[in-house]
Order: structure tokens, then C-alpha cells, then sequence
């Protein structure tokens, strides 16, 4: 199999993470700043916020992408205004992860997993990918990891979250953002790799059955 690109570099997986982080650790260095003021954290948070979008929007991300970022972390800092809590800041969070590791095992269960789905669509290849068996195999296993990603990070923020750890939340949220997220990429990319043929293609160049339902690259 030929493959010169990993997942981490299609899917941009560092920038990505690493902009997920600061809105949550600028609210909890602001919510410590302030004496433990919500207002002082969520100011931090959108501030920071901000900053990640323009940086995101010079380095030529699409601005609906960079938008539904920016509108996630003013929700999350209206959420904890409103209920004066600040571990509310994280809930957002937490229902994100629970929708998220729903979202991909149906996806799997249907034959239609998230994983070809994004990265197709990366590729520009839109549903090629399915005609191929083997790829379509390939992306079902590797899903799966991206399923114990969101349940991993349930099964950490919530007792946190449950007993109103700020601090600890906002360290969780930067422990198992990038350093998860890489793990995440790189176990995938290896579960790929493993069970894809040797002699397929790769990701670029799903293999398609001809009009005799031979399949060719």
C-alpha cells in the first residue's frame, strides 16, 4: 500500500486540537485570575477565542468552520453565566462527546463510518470510498478508535464534572485534547494500514469494481 500522508497530517489533527485548548484554559486562568469569577473565566475564554479564529482565518481555515468554534465557546461561557456554575463551562463538552461517540458507532453499525465520511471528503472524493470493500472495512475498524476516544473522555470528565473540579476539568480538557487526539490519529492510521490488502492502492485510490464487478483501481 502505498502511502505517503499519515491521518494527523489530512485531517490537520495538531492545529486542530491544540486551537480546542486555549478557550478552556484561558477560562479557567481567568476564573483563578478573578478570585473565581465566572465572568472574569468567560472573558478570558472568548478573548482567547477570538485570537484562535483570526489566526484560524489568516492560515486560510473556512470561515463556517472557524464561526461554529468561535459560537461553541460563547455558548459554553453563556451556559456557565447563566447557572453560575463555572464547571457548566465544560457541559457543552460533555454532551459534545456523548453525541459524538453515539454519532460514530451508529455510523459504523450503518456501514456509512465517519471516518471515510471525513476523510473522503478531505480527499475530494466524496463516497468513492464505499464501492471499495476492503477500504470501507478498513474505516469501519478504524472508527471504532475514534469511539474510545469519546467514551475515554467521558469516563473522565464526568466524576469531575460531578463534583464541581473546575481546575481539574480545564487540565483534563488539555490532557485529553492533543495528546488524545494524536493517539487517536496514530492508532487508526495503524489500524488502517494493518488491515487494508498490500497491494491496495491506498486511501487516495479507492478500488472500484468494473461494469464485470472486478474491482480496479
Amino acid at each position: 500500500m502505498t502511502q505517503p500522508e499519515s491521518l494527523s497530517t489530512l485531517l490537520n489533527g495538531r492545529r486542530a486540537a491544540i486551537d480546542a485548548t486555549l478557550p478552556a484554559a484561558g477560562f479557567v486562568a481567568g476564573w483563578l485570575a478573578g478570585g473565581r469569577s465566572i465572568w472574569a473565566g468567560a472573558g478570558v475564554a472568548v478573548a482567547c477565542a477570538v485570537v484562535v479564529s483570526l489566526w484560524r482565518l489568516r492560515h486560510g481555515d473556512k470561515p463556517r468552520a472557524v464561526l461554529i468554534g468561535l459560537l461553541g465557546v460563547c455558548v459554553a461561557a453563556l451556559i456557565a453565566l447563566r447557572t453560575g456554575r463555572a464547571e457548566d463551562f465544560f457541559l457543552l463538552q460533555l454532551l459534545s462527546n456523548a453525541a459524538s461517540a453515539l454519532a460514530w458507532a451508529v455510523s459504523i453499525v450503518i456501514r456509512w463510518p465517519l471516518l471515510g465520511v471525513v476523510v473522503g471528503g478531505v480527499l475530494g472524493q466524496r463516497f468513492r470510498w464505499r464501492r471499495d470493500p476492503a477500504l470501507l472495512r478498513s474505516y469501519c475498524l478504524a472508527s471504532w478508535v475514534w469511539v474510545l476516544q469519546y467514551v475515554v473522555r467521558l469516563a473522565v470528565f464526568l466524576p469531575l464534572y460531578a463534583a464541581g473540579q473546575v481546575v481539574a476539568l480545564g487540565v483534563a480538557r488539555v490532557a485529553l485534547t492533543w495528546p488524545l487526539v494524536a493517539a487517536c490519529l496514530a492508532v487508526s492510521w495503524w489500524v488502517i494500514r494493518r488491515t487494508l490488502p498490500a497491494d491496495h492502492p491506498g486511501l487516495r485510490h479507492p478500488v472500484m469494481p468494473d461494469a464485470a464487478g472486478r474491482l480496479r483501481p
